[in-house]
């Protein structure tokens, strides 16, 4: 190949699996050196971090579902790179995408566990929420390094790697000078005003429900049936990109537990006695006063149930992925111990030394060490404990969340971290910590594992993409590290930013699903109160059945304790992905998805930046809410109408996508 006429499309075999003998050549060969790292992509890369760090948080807090930025920030990185002319800049574009991915999975790290500390009553300190997703970050990346070339290369062709396919595309396309960055541009316009209009003017609702009618509003007090529908652009950007078999699977978890646990929970109970049942359920953990709304039944029956199915599901996985810890530990040991080859290893397979990841990795481990001796626990012996249950399981749950990411795009997160809240408080409670103290400890080591996993199953994404491309995993590694910093910075302002601003608890409070379910895991094992472990137990029995089933029991698990109203416009998503990709023309079809990729991406960026901004406006002291109108019926319908309309631009506007000829 002649460096003055580089390749711009990958090579046919980049999605399949190899032929005995066939080695993969990226499209910036071994041999070649590629511009990389610049103050440009540096600079772009860490705006990147910033200002997605603060779109994702508020996304995740709202809704409880926290958007992978890889996609949106590489459009971003083409678009920058097409507007200054410049050529040959994918070896920078993809250390841009690279620092910027930081963003999303620093803040699912956060997210999912320390808001927990103000739904509990207790408040969570700036350094708390930085330290525990820096150090939990760091962990990550230094973890996932010894099994890169098991993931990107060893297994090559044998997962699908959605994200990375998705990313992968958007960069390659850049290089051929496409207009994709246009479409994001507008499409983020409409999908941002469409949610700042909502969020900040309440022109119409954020979310309607069968109860907006007389039927729907007796059904759910007689039968206690209902179905909600979030009408967010961002989400319904979000649904497109997982899919429509993952999002009717997460749904499936939803139906199971709105459109059967909870409507036979009042015939059930009314075949005992008022008195002696409501004593029953409150030493089970549940609270009888809660059940008279499908609502209070879901928080204190279907959750615990989704609980103990994400714990299981999440134990599953590590049982699975023996066989891949053991392989990369080969790996890792073999360069460890000093066995090296006749050859270096070509430029596109040098990662980090390995004892630069273990001087990175002791390091992390001794500040971790300090931060919980002097900013959390103050006991010697306690903190040893809690340094080996985050080290332990960090450690195990890496390659879960690796092979979540490799297979279907999603990182499975948050039913891990449960595992963990759960695991570390038992341990933490028989070495004598408990009440206030306790939950601190136990959510403040929640934060650092979830954000390791988090960040082990993000990272792999990205290394995938470099690996597809041809740039350098130890630029993209040693990168990492400083997207992470800036990262876990910005997550920690927006957070205690919404705190103060809408709250956690109480009426029109942020949602925060993940860091609820998070505080209702914990309060009554370190409170000595009861503990549902027989919905745990439930749930748990129920993920072994859909594994055997062959069913992807996470996900269904997921679904079983996060609002069905978060969930069903997931499904709306996957539909209009059906629709768009509805095509006799293969090459139609493929030309329709990539503008529905970008449309979505562009819907997600800017529902979600927008969001911020209203956040923004509202801890200001701004309230420009039609208060007469927001709540109402006219209100509702006409959020049902704009939804429609929504949905219509965004099939339409995908199957206008022209086919590469």
């Amino acid at each position: 190949m002649q460096n003055n006429q580089p390749k711009t499309s990958l090579p046919e075999n980049a999605y399949r699996e190899l032929r005995e003998g066939e080695e993969y050549q990226p499209i910036m060969g071994a041999n070649e050196t590629p511009v990389e790292v610049t103050p440009y992509s540096v600079i772009v890369g860490l705006i990147m971090a910033v200002i997605f760090s603060a779109a994702a948080a508020y996304l995740g807090l709202k809704v409880g579902q926290v958007f992978e930025a890889a996609i949106p920030i590489a459009i971003i990185a083409v678009g920058l790179g097409q507007m200054r002319g410049k050529k040959n800049m994918l070896g920078q574009n993809v250390i841009i995408q690279s620092i910027g991915a930081s963003s999303g999975v620093i803040v699912a790290g956060a997210i999912f566990t320390l808001p927990a500390l103000y739904i509990l009553g207790l408040d969570a300190k700036f350094y708390q929420v930085f330290l525990s997703s820096l150090l939990g970050g760091i962990l990550g990346i230094a973890l996932l390094i010894p099994f890169r070339k098991y993931f990107v290369k060893q297994m090559h062709g044998k997962y699908p790697f959605p994200e990375a396919t998705a990313t992968t595309e958007v960069l390659v396309s850049g290089e051929k000078g496409g207009s994709e960055a246009k479409t994001l541009v507008v499409a983020g316009v409409i999908g941002g005003l469409y949610d700042f209009v909502v969020s900040t003017f309440g022109a119409w609702t954020s979310s309607i429900s069968t109860q907006m009618m007389g039927w729907g509003k007796a059904l759910a007090a007689n039968a206690k049936l209902t179905l909600g529908l979030n009408t967010s652009a961002a989400v319904l950007g979000l649904g497109y990109i997982i899919g429509l078999k993952y999002a009717l699977i997460i749904a499936g978890g939803s139906a199971l537990v709105w459109f059967v646990v909870i409507p036979l929970v009042n015939p059930f109970l009314s075949m005992f006695d008022a008195a002696t049942i409501g004593d029953t359920l409150t030493a089970m953990g549940i609270n009888p006063a809660e059940l008279n709304t499908p609502e209070g039944i879901f928080r204190e029956i279907g959750r615990p149930i989704g609980i103990g199915g994400i714990a299981m599901a999440g134990l599953i996985g590590i049982i699975r992925q023996a066989g891949i810890i053991k392989s990369a530990l080969s790996l890792a040991k073999n360069e460890l111990g000093g066995k090296k080859t006749t050859t270096a290893e070509p430029r596109t397979q040098q990662d980090i030394s390995m004892k630069t990841i273990m001087a990175v990795i002791i390091a992390a481990l001794v500040a971790t060490l300090v931060f919980f001796q002097f900013g959390v626990l103050g006991n010697w012996f306690q903190t040893i404990v809690a340094l080996l249950i985050v080290f332990i399981i960090a450690f195990l749950f890496t390659t879960v969340a690796a092979n979540a990411i490799a297979i279907v795009g999603s990182n499975p997160v948050s039913g891990m971290t449960l595992m963990t809240l759960i695991l570390s408080s038992l341990v933490l409670v028989s070495v004598g910590l408990e009440g206030q103290s306790g939950m601190i400890a136990a959510l403040v080591i929640g934060g650092v594992v979830c954000t390791a996993l988090s960040m082990a199953g993000g990272f792999i994404t990205d290394l995938k993409i470099g690996y597809w491309l041809g740039t350098t995993p130890r630029k993209q590694e040693t990168w990492k590290f400083v997207g992470t910093v800036v990262s876990a910075a910005t997550v920690a302002g927006v957070m205690i930013i919404m705190n103060k601003t809408y709250g956690f608890v109480g009426e029109n409070a942020l949602v925060a699903p993940q860091a609820n379910a998070m505080a209702a895991v914990i309060k009554p094992l370190m409170t000595g109160g009861a503990t549902p472990w027989l919905l745990y137990g439930l749930g748990a029995v129920i993920a072994l059945l859909l594994t055997v089933l062959k069913v992807p029991a996470l996900p269904f698990a997921l679904g079983m304790f996060i609002p069905m109203e978060l969930n069903a416009p997931l499904v709306v998503g996957g539909l209009v992905a059906w629709a768009v990709n509805r095509h006799k023309d293969a090459a139609q079809a493929k030309a329709n998805n990539n503008r529905g990729t970008l449309i979505a991406s562009g819907f997600i960026a800017g529902g979600a930046l927008m969001g911020v901004v209203s956040a923004i406006l509202a801890f200001a002291g701004a309230n420009w809410t039609l208060e007469g109108w927001a709540n109402s019926s006219g209100a509702q319908l006409l959020g049902l109408v704009m939804y429609l309309a929504l949905i219509a631009f965004f099939i339409n506007h995908s199957r206008k996508a022209k086919k590469e000829e």
